[in-house]
C-alpha cells in the first residue's frame, strides 16, 4: 500500500487548492477518457499544473485514484450520516423512504464517476478497505435501529444492519448499470416498501393508498 500513499500532505491553503485541483482533474479525465487512457500527463494538463507538481503529492495514477476514491467515499459517508441523523425522530416509514431516496440521489450525482470508482475499490483498497467502508455504514444504520428499537421488529440488530446496507448498496450500484432503463422513482418506492415491511411487518404504505 506504500506505493499508493501520498508523498506529502498539503499544509497550506495554496497547496491544498493544488491537491483539490489535481483530484478534480483526475475525476474529469477519468469520466471523459476512461480509466485505460488515464495518465498523470493528462491529469496535470487538465489541472493546469506541471507533472512535477503532481508528483510532489502523488507517486502514480493509482495513488491519485485511491485519493479520489477515499474523498468520494468520505463524501458519501457524510451524506449517509447527515441523512440518518436528521431522521431519528421521523416516523419509520418516512425515515426509510427519505434514506433510500437520498442514497439513490447521492449515487446519481455523478454516476459515471461513481461507477468507475466502485469498480476500482477491490483493486485499490483491498478486502480490508472494502469491509471498513461496509462496517462504517453498518455502524450508522445500527445506531438508528437501536434508537428505534420500539418501532422495528428485527431481533438481531447486527444482522439487520448488515442486510440493510448490503441490500441498498447492491441494488443502487447495479441500477447505475441500467440508468437509461431504470425508473428511479419506482425503484425508490419498491425498495422502500420491501425494507419497511422487513423492519415493521404489517405496516401500511401511505403512498399506495
Amino acid at each position: 500500500m506504500t506505493a499508493l500513499s501520498p508523498r506529502k500532505r498539503p499544509r497550506q491553503a495554496r497547496a491544498q487548492a493544488t491537491v483539490d485541483a489535481i483530484l478534480e482533474a483526475t475525476a474529469q479525465v477519468l469520466v471523459r477518457d476512461g480509466i485505460e487512457r488515464l495518465s498523470t500527463n493528462r491529469i496535470a494538463k487538465r489541472a493546469g499544473v506541471s507533472v512535477g507538481s503532481l508528483y510532489q503529492y502523488f507517486p502514480n495514477k493509482d495513488a491519485l485514484l485511491l485519493a479520489l476514491l477515499e474523498r468520494h467515499d468520505e463524501t458519501m459517508m457524510a451524506m449517509l450520516e447527515d441523512c440518518i441523523s436528521s431522521l431519528f425522530d421521523a416516523p419509520l416509514e418516512e425515515a426509510v423512504r427519505t434514506y433510500i431516496k437520498a442514497m439513490i440521489e447521492a449515487h446519481r450525482l455523478d454516476p459515471e464517476l461513481h461507477f468507475v470508482l466502485t469498480t476500482q475499490i477491490p483493486r485499490l483498497m483491498g478486502v480490508d478497505g472494502l469491509m471498513d467502508l461496509q462496517q462504517r455504514a453498518e455502524e450508522v444504520v445500527r445506531a438508528f435501529l437501536t434508537m428505534r428499537a420500539g418501532d422495528v421488529a428485527v431481533k438481531n440488530v447486527e444482522a439487520a444492519a448488515f442486510m440493510l446496507v448490503s441490500t441498498v448498496e447492491g441494488v443502487v450500484h447495479l441500477s447505475l448499470l441500467k440508468a437509461d432503463e431504470i425508473d428511479f422513482d419506482a425503484l425508490a418506492h419498491e425498495l422502500s416498501t420491501m425494507l419497511i415491511r422487513y423492519l415493521k411487518p404489517g405496516s401500511q404504505d401511505p403512498d399506495a393508498q
